[in-house]
């Protein structure tokens, strides 16, 4: 096992940071702490490595428990989103730094700077400075001198966030093809969804210091175990339901839905989330769920079109491949029908008004 955390717990004063976090990661994965600021993903990483101590809980790493072991006895490598990189040394300076710390012998931290140089692809920057490098080559030294001591396991803290959208989505890709190379076990922090789909063999779902779900980026995006998780991985849209002597309405119709069989159905509030990928526009009722509505957006974004629907007063979001769309020839103020392919179902208990209020204040929905 690379590495288990256990009943983990921090405070800072009144404020609880980590609260009772367990998860596991295998030797070799490469692993998203993934979920908004301020939400204990850093912390986490930072006891993890050393730089914050536990209030209580447990730590091995690749079978041994460092929960009371020094920074510098873990063997962890750690990247910073700012680089911390040494303005007055070269890339190669740089990269060397650690290796001339353990008075590593010359030929030796010639040779291993080289073939990190290689690997990040950086070959005839060797003699440049920070100053004279893009944001992705400084990020790209960075991980070059945390891997040049060979850690047992590699913390990266929001890596790419210092860095403008194309270059942090290259870099990404980047790093994923990298880490297939070098099979180091990892942990990344991220509050960027779609970076943690793309890149992570894992995500773990942290939210106010709890970990809300583990899993693939599949198993958290199809199969969300809380409405945290379901409206904060990828988009969704939030309507307001109701159920009535074991039957699901949208609030203020009599449009009914059949829920799914895992959801047991008590009389009151609930909320839908749906994909807009599970939103389908149909031109005539068909079967099942399908409800008369009124296309009132439509906007073209290269591979797809967005389309947004006035459905009894509620804008809903969906979205359709170029293809669908030219054959179907959507018109804004068109009217139609709106079919629910999927969707989940979570309790409301606090009432749709209190759960929006909280969800909005997260910055899950605007």
């Amino acid at each position: 096992m690379g590495i288990v955390i256990k009943n983990l717990n921090k405070k800072f004063g009144d404020f609880v940071a980590v609260d009772n976090v367990s998860f596991e990661i295998k030797e070799g994965e490469l692993v998203a702490l993934l979920g908004p600021s301020g939400s204990g993903k850093s912390t986490i990483l930072r006891i993890i490595a050393g730089l914050e101590k536990p209030d209580s809980g447990l730590i091995y790493l690749t079978g041994d428990n460092v929960t009371h072991v020094s920074t510098q006895k873990r063997k962890i490598g750690f990247v910073f989103q700012h680089y911390a990189l040494f303005k007055h040394m070269t890339v190669e300076k740089n990269i060397a730094f650690g290796l001339e710390i353990q008075h590593r012998k010359r030929r030796e931290i010639r040779e291993r700077v080289q073939e990190l140089i290689h690997l990040v692809k950086l070959n005839g920057f060797e003699q440049h400075y920070p100053s004279q490098l893009s944001g992705g080559q400084r990020q790209r030294v960075a991980l070059a001198r945390t891997l040049a001591t060979e850690p047992r396991i590699l913390l990266l803290d929001e890596p790419f966030g210092a860095l403008d959208a194309k270059v942090r989505g290259n870099l990404a890709k980047w790093l994923k093809d990298l880490h297939k190379k070098l099979n180091i076990t990892s942990i990344f922090v991220t509050h960027d969804q779609n970076e943690a789909i793309e890149i992570s063999d894992k995500i773990v779902v942290i939210n106010r210091g709890r970990v809300e779900q583990v899993g693939s980026a599949q198993e958290v995006y199809e199969f969300p175990k809380s409405r945290f998780v379901a409206s904060f991985i990828g988009n969704v849209n939030i309507i307001n339901a109701i159920i009535r002597q074991n039957n699901l309405f949208i609030k203020g119709t009599d449009y009914g839905l059949s829920a799914s069989g895992e959801v047991t159905l008590n009389d009151g509030d609930t909320v839908l989330l749906v994909r807009p990928e599970d939103v389908i526009l149909l031109d005539q009722p068909g079967k099942g769920n399908a409800f008369p509505c009124t296309i009132k957006n439509i906007h073209f974004r290269g591979g797809f079109y967005e389309i947004y629907i006035d459905f009894e007063g509620v804008i809903i979001r969906a979205v359709e491949n170029k293809g669908a769309f030219l054959r179907k020839q959507w018109q804004e103020r068109q009217e139609a029908y709106i079919h629910f392919k999927e969707y989940k179902v979570f309790e409301a208990s606090e009432g749709h008004d209190v759960l929006r209020e909280k969800l909005t204040q997260l910055g899950y929905i605007e």
